[in-house]
């Protein structure tokens, strides 16, 4: 087990959003898989969490990922 961890450095300017602590960090302060980012502004990354929402609604509801005559035909074999 190492005595030290290796902490990423984080770079001015680019913006992140805490998953775990809900507020916006510059540099990367908290591990990859407590946030989102990076971001150009500090505006954009407050809004992550409407810009993942956004996202994942556009991926629910693209017609390419529901085929439902290939999942019917699927189901009938």
């Amino acid at each position: 087990m190492p005595l030290f961890k290796k902490r990423t450095v984080g770079k001015p300017g680019e913006w992140y959003y805490c998953l775990e602590h809900k507020k916006v960090e510059e540099g990367p302060d908290c591990p990859g898989k407590d946030r989102f980012g990076p971001y150009a502004s500090p505006q954009e990354a407050q809004r992550a969490m409407d810009t993942a929402a956004e996202r994942n609604l556009e991926w629910d509801t693209d017609p390419r990922w529901h085929d439902k005559a290939r999942q019917g035909d699927a189901d009938d074999t």
